[in-house]
């Protein structure tokens, strides 16, 4: 997890969902970085992140910073109030189903797309590739947060193959929101297991050339994430219920 407080390390770009270039505007590059802590949980749904505080950190003014958290809250991981400043935004279950259920569709265009490429050849090594790395992943429990980093990245690498430029930016436009929740929808080994099962059958539709088939097992897919997720958040809410009635009863 992301140390909020290590002034020490250089900025660099997210790792987990990077879709920036290589080279990164200065803004870009907090952006990245704070989207990162946010996504990995170094900042906690409901949050708030001090401007003064990062802009220090980063050796900065806080126009940067302001601007920063202004691409942040485009994509929807923060919400910005007035005299309250920048609030990391939290989970919802309304709001995975909402982000899953777009991308189930999506991702079910963009894979039949790429399966029904006359040129899939080309891309078959990077996916084989990618594809073993998820399969090594999924065998080791402790493993979680690479096999999570290796989706976010076969992900992007499917999106490159794309020649539909506006699907792959409709889809970039909600990668990183839809990382909070692939977090949860991957957290446990049996769901890690089922998922690269998917993503087995994936390479092999598109090998084949089978876009039906592609498209059903990305919905599929996205689908299952979707239903892990709120699973979790379900039984979050249940825990929270039951510490606040605990609470009451104390006081009472």
């Amino acid at each position: 997890m992301t140390d909020p407080n290590n002034t020490n390390s250089p900025l660099r770009p997210l790792r987990l969902a990077e879709q920036a270039p290589l080279t990164l505007s200065l803004v870009e590059q907090i952006a990245a970085r704070l989207s990162e802590r946010i996504v990995t949980g170094a900042y906690a749904p409901g949050q708030r992140i001090m401007e003064q505080a990062v802009a220090d950190e980063f050796q900065v003014s806080r126009g940067p910073v302001r601007e920063a958290l202004r691409l942040l809250e485009k994509d929807g991981l923060v919400t910005i109030l007035a005299r309250r400043g920048a609030l990391v935004t939290k989970l919802s279950i309304d709001e995975v189903r909402e982000i899953f259920d777009i991308r189930a569709m999506l991702n079910g265009l963009r894979d039949r797309a790429i399966a029904e490429d006359p040129d899939r050849a080309r891309h078959l090594p990077l996916l084989e590739k990618s594809v073993a790395d998820l399969t090594r992943l999924a065998r080791d429990a402790a493993q979680g947060d690479a096999y999570v980093e290796a989706v976010a990245s076969l992900n992007r690498l499917l999106g490159q193959m794309l020649s539909n430029r506006r699907l792959k930016s409709i889809l970039d436009s909600l990668a990183l929101q839809t990382l909070r929740y692939s977090q949860l929808g991957l957290s446990t080994p049996a769901r890690r297991r089922q998922s690269v099962q998917h993503w087995q059958k994936l390479l092999k539709a598109i090998r084949e050339g089978d876009g039906v088939a592609a498209e059903q097992i990305a919905r599929q897919r996205v689908n299952d994430s979707r239903d892990a997720a709120i699973a979790r958040l379900r039984e979050a809410e249940k825990k929270q219920e039951t510490q606040q009635e605990s609470l009451r009863r104390r006081a009472a």
